[in-house]
């Protein structure tokens, strides 16, 4: 795979890691399609949406967000609301929630939660979530329920919801009645169109009096806004307005709709990378070219990265330093013990010792583990106890992941190189694209007199001058929307197809089977299939991505399968088993469903379906396909793991089209 093409894989967000950002609306065609960074909520890696612009900065925007009869947590009186559409399944929503709750231990009674329910369509238990809250809310418990469905994401299935609330005290029979209440079904179908209104596309959304923030922001963001906000709220206490009226007044003033979004300032290509003098590296001093990695030693995708990373140093001895930075994702429980482990060690010079313990021992991140790995290097284990027990370098943690987000590393793992951003567990071609261009241009600075200790402030210096700018006094113009990609005549002559050959809609999906995204939209294309019957056809294309170990051998199976007539059932299989994806259990499920496995066998050994593989793969990067899951509708493009409403608009367009 060329360079360009690898790099082309790099969405950053989304996946995630999503970025990662839900998306939930019919038009919110950013939703993150499966690539390095494997954005997305479901995934390791994704530590959420990146931030808006900046909260109490310039958008002063308030939006009129009603309360209906939602629940609310705090004071009727509070000069401050802070109303958050939310999804129970949704790991940045639980990271919130954490934020959140700070904001009301800071703020006391000047401020109130209200929630509202945003359940996304491909998280499979969060309407059932949804619903179990507000069951509960019917019984006094909503906001118990509520903290015992953020506190057990994992397990929100229709037998867990029953225990949450046996466990609650909730007269179960009532429960499971208002479970399957349409009022309550209602509730959630309001909450959902009253956050569509406003402009929510994901979870969580927050708007603080009208005033919205995207995302799992850092909680400065939160009291940047709340505090400009109760300012407002006592100056118009003071001229009369009583504080329960408060929040109906600023209403009344409020936009109905978000007006058309002005056109985004393009990203900076070099963003200003801060690295303290006393964080973990190695590699080069001084280096030509500096790569800061935001990590965690519990993400998958960051212990895939690792040989990569070695294979740089090794490959570029002289030229290349690597800056630890850490950024435990909230939702990996021993994340950040294991990093406050990691500068632990540091403080006794072992850093990068403990840091392969920890990345060869991932499962075992416990701290009778970690003080095992710490006895094992050689450390004082009594500083070593002292440092975690005291929480020594907890602030440290947590600052690192601060300046992370304030750079725009929203997942794990993030690189700069030389202050240019690469998302995720990319191929080491994907990086030796970057430093290979840096290093020309230090060698270029080097020869007009800089020195090689000051090429990485000068890089991100020039960087930052390079950046385009708007013009000054230029009034923000409405960024006209993207047309949707067309890609006529896709031949699927050769792909593995579903549905009546005269279908008027034609949907050609580009997958991967290790691929968490594409597993999460194959309900949807079901639900597709039924609500459209014989006006749908479905052809699958193969798209293992490179830094997917078992999707090749996979996508082999599902076209031995295929041959033998019996694709979709592999298809099945393979999406259901995502992490038994070895040799062994492939041909396990050939046995299951009844395939003649000496024939199986041999064309796996033989390889015998690998150039159409790759040629299904090529077609796909060519029709724009960079990423997976990718359809085309009739050639209209859809990228990522959209919701089924988002599949429903454009299949009916291409239905009134066919009339």
């Amino acid at each position: 795979m060329k360079p360009n093409v690898i790099i082309a894989l790099l969405v950053g967000g989304v996946i995630g890691f999503a970025v990662g950002k839900m998306v939930a609306g019919p038009n919110a065609n950013n939703a993150a399609p499966a690539i390095a960074a494997a954005n997305a909520p479901a995934a390791p890696g994704a530590k959420g949406p990146a931030p808006a612009a900046r909260p109490g900065g310039d958008d002063q925007t308030v939006f009129k967000v009603p309360l209906d009869a939602s629940p609310v947590h705090g004071n009727n009186g509070a000069l401050v609301t802070i109303v958050e559409f939310s999804d129970y399944q949704c790991p940045f929503c639980s990271r919130a929630n954490t934020t959140i709750k700070q904001v009301e231990q800071d703020y006391g009674d000047k401020v109130r939660v209200v929630m509202r329910q945003f359940p996304l369509s491909f998280h499979q238990n969060a309407k059932n979530a949804a619903l179990a809250a507000l069951a509960a809310g019917e019984q006094g418990k909503y906001w118990e329920m509520h903290e015992k469905l953020f506190g057990n994401q994992q397990a929100l299935d229709a037998a867990s919801l029953e225990k949450y609330a046996s466990e609650l005290g909730l007269n179960l029979e009532k429960f499971k009645a208002d479970m399957q209440s349409p009022k309550l079904a209602d509730i959630i179908g309001k909450d959902q169109a009253a956050g569509s209104q406003v402009g929510v596309t994901g979870t969580p959304a927050f708007f603080i009096n009208g005033r919205k923030i995207s995302g799992a922001q850092p909680i400065q963001n939160f009291k940047t806004v709340i505090d400009q906000e109760l300012a407002k709220a006592q100056g118009m206490v003071a001229a009369g307005t009583k504080p329960e009226g408060l929040y109906a007044a600023i209403m009344d003033k409020a936009q109905n709709a978000p007006a058309a979004a002005p056109a985004a300032a393009p990203a900076p290509a070099v963003r200003n990378v801060p690295v303290p003098a006393d964080a973990p590296a190695r590699g080069a001093n001084p280096a030509k070219v500096t790569i800061v990695m935001w990590s965690d030693f519990q993400c998958p995708f960051c212990s895939r990265v690792e040989p990569t990373v070695k294979q740089i140093l090794d490959t570029y001895p002289n030229d290349v330093k690597v800056v630890w930075r850490n950024e435990p994702l909230p939702f990996h429980a021993n994340a950040k013990p294991a990093a406050e482990a990691a500068m632990a060690a540091n403080e006794q010079g072992k850093f990068w010792q403990m840091h392969d313990k920890m990345f060869s021992n991932q499962q075992a991140l416990d701290r009778a583990s970690l003080e095992r790995y710490a006895q094992e290097i050689g450390l004082n284990m009594d500083q070593f106890k002292s440092a975690l027990d005291t929480g020594k370098f907890r602030a440290k943690v947590e600052a690192d992941a601060a300046a992370g987000n304030e750079v725009g590393a929203n997942g794990t793992p993030t690189f700069y190189i030389n202050g240019k951003q690469l998302v995720g567990a990319q191929p080491f071609d994907a990086f030796k694209q970057v430093i290979d261009a840096e290093l020309a241009n230090a060698n270029k600075l080097i020869a007009s007199g800089v020195k090689v200790e000051d090429v990485y402030a000068r890089a991100i210096a020039d960087g930052a001058k390079a950046a385009p700018a708007a013009p000054a006094g230029a009034p923000p113009q409405a960024a006209p929307p993207a047309p949707a990609k067309v890609v006529d005549n896709i031949d699927i002559s050769h792909a593995p197809v579903k549905g009546p050959k005269n279908a008027p809609i034609t949907i050609v999906e580009w997958s991967d089977f290790q691929c968490p995204f594409c597993s999460r939209a194959v309900p949807t294309l079901t639900e597709i299939e039924k609500t459209y019957g014989n006006k749908v056809k479905v052809a699958f294309k193969n798209q293992p991505l490179p830094f997917h170990s078992n999707a090749r051998l996979a996508a082999n199976a599902a076209m031995a399968a295929n041959e033998q007539g019996k694709f979709w059932q592999m298809h099945d299989k393979l999406f259901a088993n995502q992490q038994a994806l070895d040799r062994a259990s492939i041909e396990k499920y050939a046995q299951e469903i009844g395939l003649d496995v000496n024939k199986f066998k041999a064309a796996l050994d033989s390889n015998k379906f690998d150039a159409e593989i790759t040629k299904d793969s090529q077609e796909g990067m060519q029709a724009g396909a960079n990423g997976t899951p990718t359809f085309f509708i009739n050639g209209r493009m859809l990228v990522g793991a959209q919701p089924v409403d988002a599949f429903k608009t454009i299949i009916d367009e291409e239905l009134k089209k066919k009339k």
